[in-house]
């Protein structure tokens, strides 16, 4: 009988509890191009009302937005990133440099330019060294590590 094991502690499963989903890194991605309101985001990205009110009220339990009142009668609310939620927009860059570079090669949907003044290219570094983080991993330790039988 085979054995069933837990599955891996991992800090990636863990943070896609709360934004794996499309609608949910959508809404973001709207939040970081400063549209505050639900119906800008609602438009924008094409989730259906009730979805996008489930996947807001998740990302700010969980800390990435806040909600601000703009309007008393009726209330009305604005979405805004917290610290956490603009981290997150970093996660989304390489993410939209890979839609580019693999989906979209012919025509990127949206470009950026960056304060040097020259188009963003966004990837993943070392903080010490600068170099491409994948290429240089080397040792693993931690909750998650499962050592190979």
């Amino acid at each position: 009988m085979a054995k069933t094991a837990l599955p891996r502690a991992c800090s990636v499963a863990d943070a896609l509890e709360i934004v794996g989903e499309r609608w949910t890194l959508l809404a973001v991605r709207e939040l970081s191009h400063r549209f505050h309101r639900f119906d800008q985001i609602a438009r924008n990205t094409g989730a259906s009302r009730d979805i996008l009110t489930v996947r807001l009220r998740k990302l700010e339990a969980a800390g990435v937005v806040r909600r601000e009142r703009y309007s008393e009668h009726p209330p009305r609310y604005e979405y805004h990133l917290t610290e956490a939620g603009w981290e997150l927009c970093d996660v989304l860059l390489p993410l939209m440099r890979w839609g580019d570079r693999h989906l979209n090669p012919a025509d990127p949907p949206m470009t950026f330019t960056h304060a040097c003044g020259e188009r963003l290219e966004p990837r993943v570094v070392c903080a010490h060294c600068g170099e491409p983080a994948r290429e240089g991993i080397r040792d693993a330790s931690g909750r998650g590590l499962i050592p190979h039988e």
